[in-house]
């Protein structure tokens, strides 16, 4: 049984995911009507913050996806890839409270369930690199 936590996530990718191919669309119009779909209230609030949030630093992010990617550019990269890299840099540098394993544990999973049988390692090795050389220091003692 999945966790609230990763529900959360996982609409939260549905929703980055939906942006990306409706990028007219207002983010928050599309994450409102996604995140209907979540029963709990407070799941829902926690989403909506980090879609806001995500929003907000979205150049921030995409310039340090690519700063390590080797041999891509981001608008190349699958949807799927691309949108679980937005959530998990994002959740790695900016939410202090989910431990660096965790993030790029359920980025994983989501690129298993959602993306080629490429994207978990893909998404790992990426990740990775990011949490190495961006992530705040305070993360690595979670």
């Amino acid at each position: 049984m999945a966790t609230r936590r990763h529900r959360m996530r996982e609409y939260i990718f549905r929703t980055l995911f939906q942006w990306d191919f409706q990028s007219d669309e207002n983010l928050e119009k599309i994450a409102k009507e996604e995140l209907t779909h979540l029963r709990d209230k407070k799941v829902q609030r926690q989403a909506f913050e980090y879609i806001q949030g995500m929003k907000d630093k979205i150049k921030i992010i995409d310039d340090i996806i690519q700063k390590y990617l080797e041999n891509w550019e981001i608008d190349r990269l699958s949807a799927v890839d691309r949108n679980l890299l937005r959530l998990g840099t994002y959740e790695l540098i900016y939410i202090s409270d989910v431990p660096i394993e965790v993030t790029i544990d359920e980025m994983i999973e989501l690129g298993k369930t959602y993306g080629t049988e490429n994207s978990g390692r893909f998404v790992n090795g990426v990740l990775d690199k990011i949490a190495k050389g961006e992530a705040p220091k305070e993360k690595f003692d979670l």
